[in-house]
């Protein structure tokens, strides 16, 4: 059983559109998964444009490869050295603690997912 960062069994991040490494709308994550996609966001817009900027477009729908494109709301397991960057620059957005993956804890402090959190599990 996958475990969240707060030590319990990890629930859904998102399924409209499907999230997760595996798509499988869980922040679940393997050793292939090299970018830790593990950070269970609700994107923001301004984190969406950090995103891009930054070099990783999640806004702009890319149907060759099924992906309707995120806006403003929409949960998401983004990486968890990206979801860092951008709160160190200014731009985080909101995490689902009960839906972060407990290895999004190798590179991100709980106390500032604590910080940002969204859900009752603060």
């Amino acid at each position: 059983m996958a475990r969240n960062v707060l030590g319990s069994e990890l629930t859904e991040c998102g399924r409209d559109p499907i999230t997760g490494f595996f798509r499988d709308g869980c922040c679940n994550t393997s050793l292939d998964d090299v970018g830790s996609h593990t950070v269970c966001a609700t994107v923001t817009s301004e984190f969406l444009e950090y995103s891009k900027a930054a070099g990783n477009d999640l806004s702009t729908p890319r149907p060759e490869y099924g992906f309707v494109g995120l806006k403003p709301g929409d949960g998401w397991c983004v990486c968890a050295a990206r979801w860092l960057q951008a709160a160190e620059a200014g731009y985080p957005c909101p995490v689902r603690l009960a839906a972060t993956h407990e290895r999004a804890l190798d590179v991100v402090p709980l106390e500032l997912l604590r910080t940002h959190a969204s859900d009752s599990d603060n």
